[in-house]
């Protein structure tokens, strides 16, 4: 299962609104066939491994473990569960069950009415971190949603007037530009927005560029800024918390790396899943202070990139 993990996990940036789903054929304790979903609306996790079997008479005696409970229905492809049912595969071992409407058990049973044997819940807990943007979205109706900054070693995100100050280093920002191509979306808030002119897009990393959304409350951002120059879909909305827009756009995570004022709205709002928090050594003594940290959070992981310090904090809720 771990192995299949590993595997799902190639498939982030590329998937989404599916989940990662990783699969691995086993036969008499030797891999048979692996796959993973490569790309949305490709082929699943669990056809990739099937064809990747050279002896498919094989598959009568195997086990499959796979990330993610089979789909059950047809979407953009036919159901992996009819799939595993069709080479009779003697057991399935699952790390998730699907909650989507659509699956939420209905593939299990399809193995089982088989005559399948069926295990489930193996690693579970690294299964759900694994697609904690699918699981978001299903559950609780809004994007994955990660708060970003970079601020001063005396607390500062920027300068007096929002002047634009460069507080993280070349590392880190290359970083920040990596996390950008493995999500849905990024966010800016007016201020960011008239006075940083940000791109917003992946130029420091291969990958695709997130969807651009700018919250102007007061339709007062001027059309000659970077963000309407037509190169990356943008979106252009009074509200930050409109779920409702972002699930017509399939948008399953958010990048929010406005200023202060934004960030703080999340916050406040206690409406986040992860803050990452860029420390420097630079020193401002006056300025826009960064965003208050909430209590309810748990560091996951710091970690030095050069000079500057990265905390990674994930909600408590």
């Amino acid at each position: 299962m771990l192995r299949a993990l590993q595997l799902a996990e190639i498939g982030r940036g590329s998937v989404s609104p599916n989940p990662m789903v990783g699969c691995v054929i086993v036969h008499n304790d030797v891999i048979i066939g692996e796959g993973w979903h490569k790309k949305y609306g490709d082929w699943h996790a669990e056809v990739n491994a099937v064809n990747s079997v050279k002896d498919k008479t094989l598959l009568a005696e195997a086990t499959a473990y796979v990330t993610l409970e089979p789909c059950s229905h047809f979407g953009k492809t036919p159901p992996c569960a009819d799939l595993l049912v069709k080479h009779q595969l003697k057991k399935v071992v699952i790390c998730n069950h699907d909650p989507f409407p659509l699956v939420a058990g209905k593939g299990i049973q399809k193995l089982l009415d088989a005559g399948i044997e069926v295990v489930t819940g193996v690693l579970e807990e690294k299964g759900r971190q694994l697609n904690a943007r699918f699981f978001t979205v299903v559950e609780k109706n809004r994007p994955y949603i990660i708060l970003k900054w970079a601020e001063t070693a005396d607390g500062f995100i920027a300068g007096e007037n929002f002047e634009q100050i460069k507080i993280s280093n070349a590392l880190s920002h290359k970083l920040s530009h990596k996390w950008r191509s493995k999500e849905d979306a990024i966010m800016v808030g007016t201020n960011t927005a008239l006075h940083d002119n940000p791109r917003l897009n992946v130029r420091e990393w291969t990958g695709r560029n997130p969807i651009r959304i700018v919250i102007d409350r007061s339709n007062r951002l001027p059309k000659d800024l970077h963000l309407f120059d037509d190169s990356v879909k943008t979106l252009i909305l009074s509200d930050p918390f409109g779920w409702e827009e972002y699930q017509k756009e399939k948008i399953q995570s958010i990048i929010v790396e406005g200023g202060t004022q934004l960030l703080q709205s999340f916050i406040d709002a206690n409406l986040f899943d992860e803050i990452r928090v860029f420390k420097s050594p630079k020193q401002l003594k006056k300025g826009i202070l960064a965003p208050v940290l909430p209590k309810n959070i748990t560091i996951m992981s710091r970690q030095n990139l050069l000079d500057d310090e990265l905390t990674i904090y994930q909600s408590d809720k």
